[in-house]
């Protein structure tokens, strides 16, 4: 099949760009609003973009209350979402009011941070604090009603369950990170291949 995106005429019932870029590691962000309510949303269009600094990044198609609280405030938490917390992120993407505590609604612990006020998901497996750094508009189309931002953080401190840190590595296999895939669908790491460069 072939289709161009400025159409999106691509016949089928949902748009496949989503399941061919896959699988896509889900930032699951918290952050604490103008008068410290916590906000907790999972992105499934999130990465580490640079070491040294270190740097991550999620976007968002319309400004919602991650970005806004992380604009006004100056930093955010990305808990590490695993398998056995499925429940708990897709809990945490349901649309609420401003005011609503996901925590409290996907029955998560809040967690204090140690170099940031954001709060971290305490059942999560790693954490990294985050200072904000700055967000970029990402390009449109004159009568798009979604306009899509990149929101650019440099992690400042890194926790991790020991649980996971085995013979000086993360064993990122064990510690099952949830994956997002296309469509209603997340995905499950099988396996690891290892190789040396060249």
């Amino acid at each position: 099949m072939y289709y161009e995106t400025a159409t999106n005429d691509h016949g089928l019932p949902h748009d496949p760009l989503k399941a061919l870029i896959a699988p896509r590691p889900i930032g699951w962000i918290s952050s604490l609003d103008a008068e410290g309510i916590p906000n907790l949303a999972p992105y499934s269009f999130f990465n580490l973009l640079a070491t040294n600094p270190a740097i991550v990044g999620f976007s968002s198609a319309s400004k919602k209350d991650s970005q806004r609280n992380i604009e006004v405030t100056g930093d955010f938490v990305c808990n590490f979402a695993s398998v056995d917390l499925i429940d708990s992120v897709n809990a945490t993407a349901k649309h609420v009011a401003a005011h609503v505590n996901e925590f409290e609604l996907a029955g998560l612990t809040q967690s204090e941070s140690s170099l940031v006020k954001a709060p971290r998901v305490a059942e999560a497996r790693a954490h990294l604090e985050c200072r904000y750094i700055k967000t970029v508009e990402l390009p449109h189309e004159e009568d798009s009603e979604m306009v899509w931002s990149l929101v650019l953080g440099r992690v400042l401190a890194v926790h991790i369950d020991d649980a996971y840190v085995r013979d000086g590595l993360v064993d990122t296999l064990a510690m099952e990170p949830l994956t997002r895939m296309g469509y209603l669908d997340y995905g499950v790491l099988g396996g690891v291949l290892s190789r040396e460069r060249p």
